[in-house]
Parts: C-alpha cells; sequence; structure tokens
C-alpha cells in the first residue's frame, strides 16, 4: 500500500507535465508533497522520515525551478533524493546494530543477519545506479524523455529489481511454519 501511496505523486506529476508542463507539474509535486505529509499525519499521528525527506527536497529544488523558471532544480530532485536514501542505507550498514532496510521489514521479514547486510548493500548500490542514471537522462535527454524516463524507467527498474530480490531472498524464508504447508 506505501509502495502505491509513494507512487501516485508520481503519476500526478507525470500527468501535469503531460497537460500542462513542466512548471505546473512542479507546482502540482510540491503541493501532492505536503498532502502526503498531512496524510500521514492524520493517519498514524506521525511523520515517515522518507516522505518527509523526499518533501523537503521537493519544496526546495521544486520552488528554485518554479522561481527561476530552470527546470534543472527539478531535474535534480530524483538524483538528491536517491543519494540521501543510499547514504543513509550506507550507514546504518556501518553503524547501527540492524541496517535501516532490516528495522524497516524485519518484522515483515526473518532472514539471517548476513542476508540483511548484504541486501542493504545491495539497496545501496541500486539507489546509487538510479541517481547517476537520472542525471545522465536529465543532461542527454530532453525534459520530456527525462518525464517519461522517471515515470516509466525508473518505476521498470524498481519493479524489476524487487523481482530479482524477491527470488533471491525467497531461499532464505522458513516457510515450514506457513498454514497449510505441514509436509
Amino acid at each position: 500500500m506505501k509502495l502505491f501511496f509513494d507512487f501516485v505523486p508520481i503519476l500526478i506529476f507525470f500527468l501535469g507535465y503531460k497537460f500542462f508542463g513542466i512548471f505546473v507539474a512542479t507546482a502540482i509535486a510540491i503541493f501532492c508533497s505536503f498532502i502526503q505529509l498531512a496524510f500521514y499525519w492524520f493517519k498514524f499521528r506521525r511523520i515517515d522520515t522518507m516522505t518527509l525527506v523526499s518533501c523537503i527536497i521537493i519544496t526546495v529544488l521544486g520552488g528554485f525551478t518554479l522561481l527561476l523558471h530552470n527546470v534543472m532544480f527539478i531535474k535534480w530532485k530524483p538524483t538528491i533524493l536517491y543519494f540521501v536514501f543510499s547514504l543513509a542505507l550506507l550507514l546504518s550498514g556501518f553503524f547501527a546494530k540492524q541496517s535501516l532496510l532490516q528495522r524497516m521489514l524485519g518484522q515483515t521479514l526473518k532472514l539471517p543477519a548476513a542476508i540483511w547486510r548484504r541486501l542493504n548493500y545491495v539497496w545501496v548500490g541500486f539507489f546509487m545506479l538510479l541517481a547517476i542514471l537520472n542525471l545522465y537522462v536529465a543532461y542527454h535527454f530532453s525534459t520530456s524523455t527525462w518525464v517519461n524516463f522517471k515515470l516509466f524507467g525508473i518505476m521498470g527498474l524498481t519493479l524489476l529489481f524487487l523481482l530479482v530480490q524477491g527470488i533471491y531472498i525467497a531461499k532464505f524464508i522458513d516457510t515450514s511454519n506457513i498454514k497449510g504447508n505441514e509436509s
């Protein structure tokens, strides 16, 4: 559900761009970020850290995009966000007892500590790859291509990454406790 909720602003940004252009889409993205924060607050009585960081970045860079009428600021937003995520995961792997990834998913998945560490570093690499790809597309292609890449390219890469990750971790999940799996 959270993945879908995080996808909605990207879709709205995409539609805003297609119908009204990059500057209106940027204003819509900023507005949607604040709507997300409000939703989290009213539903959970807390603010999701990743959503807050994303809101700050979109507000600052989107604000510069609108104020200076320069699309490169908004194009940098995904790169900075992915870099922040990558850095947070990397630092948690070095300095915390449990990685950030394990703290986020450890209640749902029971995996050996070595696998959690490996997954954490794979996510670090994945976010760095997305950050670099975003910059490459932002500087070498049109804004229209960048918007399409932001929606379809990054989403496709993320879904592929999640599929490969799911296949990888499936062999480490103990299914003997699942109801209906008695042998």
